[in-house]
């Protein structure tokens, strides 16, 4: 199954066609999308019972993340061994940090640059459908409702700003967390742990990768996070990225206004983001 957030209504995706799921549910499910994740197992029982009717056509325009407003997003970086080279960071396990909520976006939506240097990092993003503490690696996958595209949009300056680095803070500018198009349940893909991935600027693939060179896989990933907190519906997990990105180049590469970019991953679909004038840093 295909979900996504149709001008704030949540929708199941047909093809080229929308089933909003509060009028095909007669009021029992809510059209917020992310209150769906709070009473996962009771909607997919109803979408896999009930005769759903024909779709509408939609504009992907009007598409927005399929999770707008989590209430934990964890994100964790040097989480490919190719990255971790690329950027010359020594380490025993991914680190984990956040994203926080107000940086997310659409997946055609324009990102503002803030100035300094913005950079670009393809992720795959679990959402889940299932919270808990101490769950297994080998349960992981049950806890998930579906994965996602995700672009850990980063702002270098500010990230690496002060005695240590600020990892939440510079990669959460308005728009740096844009997320979807859709929402696609792990029973659609033929191995949610082995998805191609890239992200391709101006006509430049500058990222390509599998996600099963994780070092950490979604199953272990989901261990470690909820070994130390209480994982919750809804919650959003940015998975890492591979090597490619504009810090780990020579010289450095960073995104401009004016520049597009487009960031796949197989199965799923594409995110296609501009990056427009904003406000400056400091200004």
């Amino acid at each position: 199954m295909r979900l996504a957030n149709l001008a704030g209504r949540l929708v199941i995706v047909d093809g080229d066609s929308a089933i909003d799921v509060e009028r095909a549910s007669v009021g029992v499910f809510s059209a917020d999308p992310q209150l769906v994740y709070e009473r996962w197992d009771e909607f997919l029982d109803w979408a896999r019972r009930t005769r759903l009717p024909a779709g509408e056509s939609y504009d992907p325009a009007r598409l927005g993340s399929p999770a707008p407003s989590p209430r934990q997003i964890f994100a964790v970086g040097l989480n490919y061994r190719d990255h971790v080279d690329e950027v010359g960071l020594a380490h025993d396990v991914p680190v984990v940090f956040t994203k926080y909520v107000s940086s997310i976006a659409g997946p055609y939506e324009d990102i503002p640059h803030p100035g300094g240097e913005v950079d670009w990092e393809v992720e795959l993003v679990v959402v889940l459908g299932r919270g808990g503490r101490r769950i297994p690696a080998e349960e992981g996958w049950t806890h998930v409702a579906g994965v996602t595209i995700g672009q850990d949009i980063s702002e270098r300056v500010t990230q690496h700003a002060g005695a240590t680095p600020q990892f939440s803070l510079g990669k959460s500018f308005p728009k740096f967390a844009p997320m979807g198009p859709v929402l696609v349940t792990p029973d659609e893909l033929a191995d949610p742990d082995d998805l191609a991935l890239e992200t391709v600027v101006n006509g430049e693939t500058m990222q390509r990768s599998r996600t099963s060179s994780m070092i950490a896989a979604v199953g272990p990933l989901i261990a470690q996070l909820s070994s130390v907190t209480t994982l919750l519906p809804g919650d959003a997990i940015f998975t890492g990225t591979p090597s490619g990105v504009g810090l780990g180049m020579v010289p450095p590469r960073f995104l401009g206004v004016g520049d597009e970019i487009v960031t796949r991953i197989e199965g799923i679909g594409e995110l296609r983001n501009r990056v427009v004038a904003g406000d400056v840093i400091g200004a």
